[in-house]
């Protein structure tokens, strides 16, 4: 359990970091929401309670840029993601990596294997860590989801994941 709070914290102040950074950059506050919703550590799981909490957004307008930028990186993943892995596995480090990656979204993806592009849907609309819109495409990849059936599982598990981070964060900030 002590191992969870370290990583949990570790990776708090890594998305601390990286907002620090981004400001830095002079960027609206809501590109930096829409950044990081777009990073595979935070997804709309982070960006959503920032943009709320931190940044005084309404409800809608976190989750519709929430939603936007975690949906940018979905494309170029599940269309290039595989192609550039076989390039760069050729670095023992990258393939190293790349195997991590790959082992892990097959241990964590057992609903996408049984149930196909409608698992890869409710995998990715559980807002937990590991199970969002990058875990997702990984996912989509190693069972072979054609892209035109994976996008649309993912565009609508993003959506539900929005909704359930959402109504968790609000209700957060009513209490």
């Amino acid at each position: 359990m002590e191992i969870v709070r370290i990583i949990d914290y570790n990776k708090h102040a890594m998305i601390e970091s990286i907002i620090t950074l981004l400001k830095k950059f002079h960027l609206s506050h809501e590109m930096i929401v829409i950044i990081t919703s777009m990073l595979p550590i935070s997804e709309l799981r982070g960006a959503i309670p920032l943009a709320i909490l931190h940044f005084k957004f309404s409800v809608l307008k976190a989750y519709l840029l929430a939603v936007l930028g975690n949906l940018i990186p979905v494309l170029p993943l599940i269309y290039f993601l595989e192609p550039i892995r076989k390039i760069l596995s050729r670095i023992k480090l990258i393939k190293e990596f790349f195997d991590w990656l790959y082992a892990r979204t097959y241990k964590r993806s057992e609903k996408v294997m049984k149930y196909g592009a409608i698992g890869l849907a409710l995998f990715v609309a559980v807002p937990l860590p590991v199970t969002g819109a990058w875990t997702g495409s990984v996912a989509a990849i190693l069972f072979n989801i054609k892209p035109k059936y994976a996008f649309p599982s993912i565009i609508l598990g993003v959506l539900i994941a929005g909704v359930i981070v959402s109504i968790l964060v609000s209700g957060i900030r009513l209490i």
